[in-house]
């Protein structure tokens, strides 16, 4: 299916940020201070938080792991080279993508690594055992699409019969009122708004819940830390993302801190296994 304008926008904006922030050594290093990596990543994925999903997903050896949205390479090429799994990595901006298999001829695994242009709603790969994948990873990314379902899905479809996803997600905190709401949708990613909870929505594609895990409290604390950094390199952020995109980013940042403050916005990780 091919992305709407908005997806296209936002495809063509995360494109040009993973070519900045990978050959930025100042924002890398921020990476470094924050989550304790130098990928050029766009999430809020921390080290700890990746060897937790590590260890969820049980990565070894021979184990065949699908990160969707992968970036430049956060955390997937990590959890590859640290476990030694078999990798397969997508997403659709392009800069991202050439970034991540730059970085893992660097780590010594391309060999280990698919690095494939895909939309997660339309994933090139089959399904079943044969061709299923035993561990399933996203982070942040669903919050970001506006076809959340179709993902849901997708990795459904392409998960073998004993296989687990886990997946991190930020959505808006229930029960609140318009303005506060409105309040929230401002300060989350762009395609925050979700038609149910992501409970049912796994329900629905075909998912038994396992897990359920609140991580607001780790989010914001990395937020702060994250938004701390940048506006100490000022410089450096406009030069990376443009005078007029970091104006945008940083309002964004002003609005993401104004609801988070205000507990109008939650992140979550699920951990799912296949129904039935």
């Amino acid at each position: 299916m091919s992305p709407t304008a908005g997806e296209q926008a936002l495809i063509e904006r995360f494109s040009k940020t993973y070519g900045h922030l990978t050959r930025s050594e100042i924002m890398l290093g921020i990476e470094r201070a924050v989550c304790g990596c130098d990928y050029g990543c766009t999430s809020w994925t921390t080290r700890q938080e990746a060897d937790d999903v590590g260890k969820i997903l049980a990565l070894g050896p021979g184990v065949r792991f699908l990160e969707i949205g992968a970036g430049s390479g956060w955390p997937g090429l990590y959890l590859a080279k640290r476990t030694g799994c078999e990798a397969a990595l997508i997403d659709l901006p392009l800069e991202g993508l050439l970034a991540a298999r730059d970085r893992a001829e660097r780590d010594g695994i391309s060999g280990a690594v698919r690095i494939v242009q895909a939309d997660g709603a339309a994933l090139p790969f089959p399904g079943g055992d044969f061709g299923g994948f035993d561990a399933i990873y996203h982070s942040d990314v669903l919050c970001c699409l506006i076809e959340k379902q179709a993902v849901l899905d997708e990795c459904r479809r392409v998960v073998s019969h004993e296989g687990k996803m886990v997946f991190s997600v930020i959505s808006i905190a229930p029960g609140l009122l318009d303005a506060d709401y409105e309040t929230a949708a401002a300060g989350g990613p762009t395609f925050i708004e979700s038609p149910m909870d992501y409970a049912e929505m796994l329900t629905r594609t075909g998912w038994t819940i396992t897990a359920r895990g609140d991580v607001t409290a780790e989010y914001t604390e990395t937020f702060r830390d994250m938004f701390g950094h940048e506006q100490a390199n000022i410089d450096e952020f406009e030069r990376v993302h443009g005078p007029e995109g970091a104006a945008e980013l940083m309002a964004r940042r002003h609005r993401t801190l104004e609801a988070l403050d205000q507990d109008f916005l939650r992140r979550e990780i699920f951990s799912a296994v296949p129904a039935g």
